[in-house]
């Protein structure tokens, strides 16, 4: 069954939280205002979303990966690939990539894991590694590039490596930086153990560049938090997914803010679409992403769009700023509700994940979720949060479900028997 039906997924990264006493009990999305996700619910067919599976904490690139059909159990292959391909690098066979932050280090001690969220200078910061790297290391190339802000790439590339390695990034504050060691099941091998330490090497060697920085320097004149240290994490290598269109027999865009997620869609062979003013931080220009969704709503089947502010505050454990970020979330739903022909149109809005105030971290929570527009069947909600929308018809689903689901209502799923 083909039909003319548009296909929208939108997602407010991080959104969904829990109840915090500051607010009377209340999730940020719960006591924000937001009269256009309510009007999504109110006109719509409302539930929860388990990304992954219940309680398992979604990263953003294993429940996009979900969200869009793709078992993250069978085909992720790490992190690194997906930030790395996001910032333009061609990750090939043999290859091993890395997500990084520059972060700040004293005493081998991870004072703050981005920086400050540092914003301007990671190209000068990047350059100068890149310069300092030129010979690579044991015959190894090595390929880094700056991403948004306190994001970045790092590729290994040459003979005998191998992506079974551990994290340096020790994933909080306050803390010593980890040494990269091959995993368990691989300790012995040499191949492993060649790529922690290169890795390793590449860690120390960037921290005295870093160090040295003319851009460091005057961030420490300012009061800035240097950006002193690199710390990989997510090793991987490149995946072998099913381009988007074979899989569903769609064309398909991403309108997305970080790297990781634009990585995701250039690996499905999903056309990804720049706009200005998406930063992915907490100034991003939600009407301009709304206005491109609008503007290549006719020309795809689908589009899948991410707005990163979210995640931002709940990483911050920053009431306003998430609760503000949610505002953008809305406008943008707002401009959408003006602008589309939802006869012809069907969107999910969500969240990849729940990144509450109080974990200041990804976690296990369900996410509330709902379908509007074409052939939906709207039920007894008219507010978008946690708990109402766990009374919604659609009930308690996972991300694999929701590509089904979503072309079930666009009039796109074949019968299944006689």
């Amino acid at each position: 069954m083909v039909s003319d039906c548009k296909q929208i997924i939108f997602l407010g990264d991080g959104m969904g939280g829990r109840p915090l006493a500051s607010l009377e009990g209340r999730t940020c999305l719960e006591a924000q205002d937001t009269p256009a996700l309510d009007a999504i619910a109110a006109g719509g067919e409302c539930g929860l979303m388990d990304p992954i599976s219940p309680g398992v904490p979604a990263g953003s690139d294993t429940a996009h990966m979900a969200i869009l059909g793709y078992d993250p159990f069978q085909y992720y292959t790490g992190r690194g690939p997906f930030e790395a391909r996001g910032v333009g690098l061609a990750v090939k066979a043999g290859d091993v990539a890395f997500r990084c932050n520059f972060a700040t280090v004293e005493d081998n001690v991870v004072k703050e894991r981005r920086a400050g969220r540092i914003k301007e200078g990671t190209d000068v910061l990047a350059a100068a590694i890149t310069e300092a790297f030129a010979d690579g290391i044991d015959g190894i190339q090595i390929i880094f590039e700056q991403s948004v802000e306190h994001r970045a790439a790092l590729l290994l590339r040459g003979e005998g490596l191998d992506h079974r390695v551990t994290d340096v990034d020790p994933h909080q504050d306050g803390v010593e930086v980890h040494l990269c060691q091959p995993l368990p099941e691989v300790a012995d091998d040499p191949a492993a153990q060649r790529t922690a330490r290169i890795v390793n090497e590449f860690v120390q060697r960037s921290h005295e560049v870093l160090a040295d920085s003319e851009v460091n320097k005057d961030r420490q004149a300012r009061n800035l938090l240097p950006a002193n240290a690199v710390l990989p994490r997510g090793a991987g290598t490149a995946p072998h997914l099913q381009s988007f269109r074979q899989r569903y027999g769609m064309n398909g865009a991403m309108i997305v803010e970080v790297d990781l997620v634009r990585g995701l869609g250039m690996y499905l062979g999903m056309d990804v679409i720049s706009v200005k003013g998406a930063t992915g931080g907490m100034n991003t220009d939600e009407i301009a992403i709304a206005e491109a969704i609008s503007a290549v709503w006719r020309e795809y089947d689908f589009v899948l769009c991410n707005i990163k502010a979210p995640d931002l505050g709940g990483h911050d454990s920053d009431v306003e700023a998430k609760m503000q970020a949610i505002a953008k979330v809305d406008r943008a739903i707002d401009y959408l509700l003006h602008k589309l022909d939802w006869e012809q149109t069907v969107i999910m809005v969500g969240a990849d994940h729940c990144t509450p105030i109080s974990v200041g971290d990804h976690s296990g929570d369900a996410i509330p979720i709902a379908f509007y527009g074409h052939g939906v069947r709207p039920d007894f909600v008219d507010k978008f949060g946690e708990r109402s929308c766990a009374t919604g018809s659609i009930h308690r689903i996972r991300g694999g479900d929701v590509m089904t689901i979503i072309r079930s209502y666009a009039d796109r799923m074949e019968k299944f028997g006689a």
